[in-house]
């Protein structure tokens, strides 16, 4: 069975995703990212399990991953993930994962090459799987949220999903 056979048997797989925001400086009216990736799951069928935002503290950010994991199918994580001293999502988010999935991190970075050059090697982007629940982890700015979203994980979300339940029956 191929992708496609498999996307189609996916179709009518219900989603629960959760949005963490990790940031020092943002707020429910300034999350931009956050929001888009609201919305953007608002216009799929896909219920919303969660939303919080949290400053960028690895002890903080794995407790509320590991917290919303608990009641979601999909978590979607932006920002924490350059390369400054305050960045550490992506060690939060690595020490959670039962499995990776690389080429996450690895298409996101050439697809964002178009957008910034040689600057998307400081994106730490990643995913994987944690407890039945798939977390991808994506940079907080607004222009690498909508290319994870758009063109990675909407696309796929619910053929993740159902790749994780469909032996469970």
């Amino acid at each position: 069975m191929g992708s496609e056979e498999h996307r189609q048997k996916a179709a009518d797989t219900p989603v629960v995703c959760a949005v963490l925001t990790v940031s020092d400086t943002r707020n429910e009216t300034t999350d931009k990212s956050g929001r888009y990736i609201l919305d953007a799951l608002g216009a799929t069928d896909s219920e919303i399990g969660g939303y919080e935002i949290v400053s960028d503290d690895p002890a903080l950010v794995r407790s509320t991953a590991e917290r919303l994991c608990a009641s979601s199918d999909v978590l979607l994580i932006n920002g924490g993930t350059g390369i400054s001293k305050r960045d550490t999502t992506y060690e939060a988010i690595q020490s959670l994962l039962e499995k990776t999935l690389p080429g996450f991190g690895e298409i996101f970075r050439v697809m964002s090459y178009d957008d910034v050059g040689p600057a998307a090697m400081l994106s730490r982007a990643t995913a994987g799987v944690y407890n039945d629940t798939v977390i991808f982890s994506m940079p907080g700015s607004l222009g690498a949220v909508r290319l994870a979203m758009e063109k990675l994980i909407l696309p796929e979300l619910k053929h993740l999903v159902w790749e994780l339940v469909r032996q469970r029956h």
